[in-house]
C-alpha cells in the first residue's frame, strides 16, 4: 500500500510541475514550438578584435553571408545582407548558440558600427569619410561567439568609395575562400 501511496505522490508532483515536461519529457520538442539550444560546434582559442571566441562549425551546412552595397539618393550606403543557412535571431532571444541562428556584425574599416537582426541596413554617410572603405558583415551565435569554418570567421567584405561630389561602389565584394565578385548568391 506504501508503493501506491509514493506512487501517487510522484504523479502529484508531476501534475505540479508542469506535467510530462516537468518530469524530464520534451513535450515543446514534441510540439515543434522551440528550436534545439544544445550545444553547437566547437569553441577554437582564436578571437576577433573584439574578444570573441570563434565557434567552429563543418563546412556542410555552415552559415554563410555575401554583402552588397549601394549609394542611396541622399546620404549614404544600403547595405543588404544575404544569408544561407541562418536565420536572425529576434531582440530578447536567450544567449545560448543554436545551429544557423545569431546577429550579424558590421564593420567600417575593422570599427563596428552596428549590429543587425536583419538584411537590410542603411550605413550614414558620415561614418564612411572621403576615400575607399571596407565595410565587412560577420556572423556571431547568439552567445556571442563568432561563426567560423576552418578556422574562419564567416563574414563578406565589400569595397566602398567615397568622394567630395558624391560616392562611387568600389569594384569588389569579397568573402574568404571565394572569388571576388559584384554579384550576391542566392539566399538559402
Amino acid at each position: 500500500m506504501r508503493w501506491m501511496c509514493g506512487l501517487l505522490t510522484a504523479l502529484v508532483v508531476c501534475a505540479l510541475c508542469g506535467g510530462a515536461a516537468g518530469c524530464g519529457a520534451g513535450d515543446a520538442h514534441e510540439r515543434g514550438t522551440t528550436v534545439s539550444a544544445s550545444p553547437v560546434g566547437t569553441l577554437l582559442d582564436e578571437m576577433d578584435e573584439e574578444g570573441r571566441l570563434y565557434r567552429e562549425v563543418d563546412g556542410k551546412g555552415a552559415p554563410g553571408v555575401a554583402i552588397e552595397i549601394q549609394p542611396d539618393s541622399a546620404d549614404g550606403w544600403n547595405v543588404r545582407l544575404t544569408v544561407r543557412d541562418f536565420r536572425f535571431s529576434p531582440a530578447g532571444t536567450r544567449a545560448v548558440p543554436v545551429a544557423g541562428h545569431g546577429i550579424a556584425q558590421v564593420y567600417v574599416d575593422g570599427r563596428p558600427v552596428a549590429r543587425l537582426r536583419a538584411a537590410e541596413y542603411h550605413l550614414a554617410g558620415h561614418l564612411v569619410p572621403r576615400g575607399t572603405h571596407h565595410v565587412t558583415a560577420r556572423l556571431y551565435a547568439d552567445d556571442g561567439t563568432v561563426w567560423a569554418v576552418r578556422g574562419r570567421p564567416v563574414e563578406s567584405t565589400a569595397d566602398i568609395t567615397a568622394s567630395g561630389s558624391g560616392v562611387v561602389p568600389g569594384p569588389e565584394s569579397r568573402t574568404p575562400g571565394a572569388a571576388a565578385s559584384t554579384a550576391s548568391p542566392a539566399a538559402g
